[in-house]
């Protein structure tokens, strides 16, 4: 893959992996790509770096453009390996660069790698270095999603380097926002957010703060296609999901024995349809949980069914119901339901996850073995007199 000027001497020079498949449990059904800069000026400059078995290819890639030998600077926005793996070879090969990078990503570096001969400058919001006829801005982001974050802005070409912000699990022969469906572009940065950055939301309010003040024709994301063109449409995306706003929508997710779980997962939903809510309905043994978070993201209701099984619930919602509990911001409301034999106990368990994430229980239904017909229409009825 040839460097790709994203503008006058400024090189794309990552990578694309079209075949991770998981990403730290999130599904990354797309691929995925680790986005690196390249600046051409006085003071060559390199931003972040690629996951480790790439390095070659992408060392290879830069020296398309220019002698390795010539960068002078190179700047690390976040030390998670998918963006700084690449870096111990990088430093071997450029004993006198500086690293750019803030104090906590400085602290993070000496934790992952061997920094004894690197040359590090920490920098925090505010900070500028020349690199010619080009300045380069930091502005730091702790929590979107590590402490180490930040974001670099070059306000010469308008252009904001911004890591981990507005990027997509997604790899493509395209490289920009308006080469591909923005609608698909769109659904993959929204699934990022859920499974990644939903934790940080407040964090992400200061952030869209901050870089609101900066002129931004570009974003350059580390992850997925570059914003040329749709730049409103990802900003009000990102507007809209820190600020947890929620749709008319329920999510209804269970796992079943026998389907007794099941059937009354289906009169949930009637109830949702009865009071002209949108709704998504996943099944645990066909669905993955990466998928449900997303429509969690924006939904107002979140409800989980499971039976009884050896005094706890079916393993797979307990997996989901984990990982709902560290990703799902407070506010939300949620249904529990489910069936049981002898032992009525998968409720409790439910309600303690539920507890614990800050969501409301605003009802619940358990039913003895299998539920009737006339147990379904009455929970139908008497959820919808709740909604």
């Amino acid at each position: 893959m040839k460097p790709l000027e994203i503008a006058k001497d400024i090189y794309s020079v990552g990578v694309k992996d079209w075949n991770v498949r998981n990403f730290h449990g999130y599904l990354t059904q797309k691929g995925s790509t680790y986005n690196a800069y390249l600046i051409i000026d006085e003071k060559i400059t390199l931003i972040d770096t690629v996951k480790a078995p790439f390095c070659e290819e992408f060392l290879e890639r830069i020296s398309q453009v220019v002698d390795l030998s010539k960068i002078e600077y190179v700047v690390s926005n976040h030390v998670e390996m998918d963006h700084s793996g690449s870096m111990p070879e990088v430093m071997k090969r450029l004993p006198n660069a500086t690293v750019l990078t803030t104090a906590a990503a400085e602290k993070e570096h000496k934790l992952h790698y061997d920094t004894t001969n690197w040359k590090i400058q920490t920098v925090k919001t505010g900070d500028s270095v020349s690199i010619g006829k080009r300045t380069l801005t930091f502005l730091t982001t702790p929590m979107v999603h590590w402490p180490d974050n930040m974001l670099t802005y070059c306000p010469e070409d308008k252009i904001l380097f911004s890591n981990d912000a507005f990027g997509q699990h997604l790899a493509s022969s395209e490289n920009f926002d308006d080469e591909l469906s923005l609608d698909l572009i769109l659904a993959e940065a929204k699934k990022y957010y859920a499974n990644i950055v939903m934790p940080y939301s407040s964090q992400v309010v200061t952030a869209l703060k901050a870089a609101s003040a900066l002129d931004i024709k570009m974003i350059a994301p580390a992850h997925g296609l570059i914003w040329r063109t749709n730049l409103p449409a990802i900003l009000e995306c990102y507007t809209k999901w820190s600020n947890q706003e929620k749709e008319k929508k329920a999510v209804i997710v269970f796992d079943s024995m026998w389907h007794s779980t099941e059937k009354i997962a289906y009169a949930i939903r009637n109830a949702f349809e009865q009071k002209d809510y949108s709704f998504k309905f996943y099944d645990l043994k066909s669905n993955h949980v990466s998928d449900v978070i997303t429509d969690c993201l924006d939904a107002e209701y979140i409800c989980v069914g499971s039976p009884t099984l050896n005094k706890n619930i079916m393993p797979s919602v307990a997996a989901m119901m984990t990982y709902i509990q560290g990703l799902i911001c407070k506010g939300k409301k949620g249904v529990l339901f489910g069936s049981y034999g002898w032992a009525p106990l998968n409720m409790k368990v439910m309600q303690r996850y539920f507890d614990e994430s800050g969501i409301e229980t605003v009802a619940s239904y358990n039913v003895n073995f299998v539920p009737t017909e006339e147990k379904l229409k009455e929970i139908t009825s008497d959820l919808a007199s709740k909604l």
